[in-house]
């Protein structure tokens, strides 16, 4: 069914090719708390952009607003060119039919801090779930592409077994392939290594870096300055809701213009 929103006033020079998510604008309040303030953001393909800053920043918020997990008040949201939101003659966001919204938002996969594992299903049924009851795939079509991912993620040899014999990087590296079995054009990483003790970090940052290195269009929100620096391209400080400053690794890391940026990579370095 064709679009029928109009895209607001020089929405045109976001649809450029390559634009993977053009966020203009966007406030989110729970209650009288007022978490994102303005804000707005371009991911292009390929790129491996960090979000970095203290908690309570609105990062996380951030994230789930992209791919409608929380709504946003004001502000537009478009995904590879087509909109999930315009502007209502009040300003308020207003959403495409929710039909539409879910199909872009198939576009995106996101891995969450608490590895979100169905904790009745092995490795192996963990994977193949979404694929088969939201794509209607058949599990002989999709058996070999979740083992392909276990492989890709180090985990062939755990299919079988369910999340609870699992390390925490393990289960991050299962979260991981399954976002990945959707076949998504966009990878959402809300903190992945927070909950996990430190040795077991590397083995999922490693694997966040073998899909960079595959050029994977990815939006890390992390507190890992190293593979911010090291891997990310491009890197977004957020402090109180807003964006306050972003640039490549160098320029945010080595030479950071605002203030309250220097204060936090003071602390974090």
């Amino acid at each position: 069914m064709p679009n029928m929103m109009t895209s607001p006033t020089g929405a045109n020079s976001h649809n450029a090719p390559g634009i993977m998510i053009a966020a203009r604008d966007l406030f989110k309040s729970f209650g009288p708390l007022e978490v994102l303030r303005g804000v707005s953001l371009t991911l292009r393909k390929g790129d491996v952009t960090a979000v970095i800053g203290p908690s309570g920043s609105g990062k996380s918020t951030l994230l789930r607003c992209l791919n409608h997990l929380e709504v946003i008040d004001r502000g537009t949201l478009e995904i590879e060119g087509e909109a999930l939101t315009a502007a209502g003659p009040d300003g308020t966001a207003r959403y495409v039919p929710d039909a539409e919204v879910r199909r872009i938002c198939r576009k995106m996969g996101m891995v969450f801090q608490s590895f979100n594992l169905f904790p009745h299903m092995t490795v192996l049924q963990n994977i193949i779930e979404a694929p088969m009851t939201v794509k209607g795939l058949a599990r002989d079509a999709v058996v070999p592409k979740a083992e392909e991912l276990l492989r890709k993620v180090g985990l062939l040899a755990k299919r079988d077994s369910f999340p609870a014999r699992l390390s925490g990087g393990q289960k991050q590296r299962v979260a991981i392939a399954r976002a990945l079995a959707m076949e998504p054009d966009i990878m959402l990483f809300d903190e992945p290594t927070s909950a996990l003790d430190p040795e077991l970090t590397g083995e999922v940052l490693r694997t966040m870096r073998q899909l960079a290195e595959e050029h994977m269009t990815m939006l890390v929100v992390t507190h890992e300055m190293g593979f911010a620096r090291e891997v990310a391209n491009h890197v977004v400080f957020m402090d109180e809701g807003r964006i306050l400053e972003e640039g490549s690794p160098e320029e945010v890391f080595g030479t950071p213009a605002h203030a309250r940026t220097r204060e936090f990579l003071a602390h974090m370095l």
